[in-house]
């Protein structure tokens, strides 16, 4: 097969994962505290023998989460949670801890806060936050302080990847981070009764679906245009 059928074809294979991964995102536009997710192509050249000294093809499999903040809607809700700045809420999972910006919890049948698929939320700490029973009020400061009945019990951890690259899509809204954790660093604060959007635009990502959709029909078109070429070469060297 000729090399520019091999490199055409390595483009259009990152192509078909960036148009997944643009689905996706608007898949996403309502969904609390999604982060929009990208895809990075790079060049992978490999040395040949012969006539041509390499072939230089395109490669897609390193995924960009972008971090930017989404808005703030307001819900009033109690156990509804937005971080302003930077920072992620940790949660305690049946496969480990993760990050997420996901802010809407309740309390468990054990009065421990709790997101909708069971995940504990984690306190500064890293430990669960329990609601006292017949508690008939909840407050949480700026800085995460959970009070119950205006008594200080808790505060809501903040946290960051200590490789802020090494973040990477679980399931849903969570962020695992091999790397491990540490406290947020930049000074961000917790709204309670309100939750963040996602944070995808939707006429950039369809402006871009529609880019990527003409670059993949292009590079179509060139693979078919060689197809044909290669069987008439074949056709006229067969007589």
């Amino acid at each position: 097969m000729d090399n520019t059928v091999y490199s055409t074809l390595s483009r259009q294979s990152g192509l078909m994962d960036q148009m997944q991964s643009v689905a996706n995102n608007i898949a996403n536009l309502s969904t609390t505290g999604f982060r929009k997710e990208g895809l990075i192509f790079s060049e992978y050249v490999d040395r040949l023998g012969g006539a041509e000294p390499s072939l230089s093809m395109a490669t897609a499999n390193t995924k960009s989460i972008d971090l930017t903040q989404g808005n703030l809607s307001q819900t009033g809700g109690t156990y509804d949670f937005a971080i302003e700045g930077k920072g992620f809420f940790l949660l305690g999972t049946p496969n480990g801890q993760r990050l997420t910006r996901a802010g809407s919890f309740m309390p468990g049948a054990d009065g421990t806060l709790v997101n909708a698929d069971g995940n504990q939320l984690l306190d500064n700490g890293a430990s669960p936050i329990i609601i006292p029973p017949g508690t008939a009020s909840v407050a949480v400061s700026s800085d995460g302080t959970l009070s119950a009945d205006g008594t200080p019990i808790a505060q809501v951890g903040l946290f960051e990847s200590t490789d802020q690259t090494d973040l990477s899509y679980q399931a849903g809204t969570n962020f695992s981070a091999p790397k491990g954790v540490q406290p947020a660093s930049d000074g961000a604060t917790i709204r309670q009764g309100a939750l963040e959007d996602s944070n995808v635009n939707p006429i950039t990502e369809v402006a871009k679906m529609i880019e990527v959709q003409r670059a993949y029909e292009q590079g179509q078109a060139f693979l078919d245009q060689e197809d044909q070429r290669i069987r008439g070469v074949i056709d006229t060297l067969s007589k």
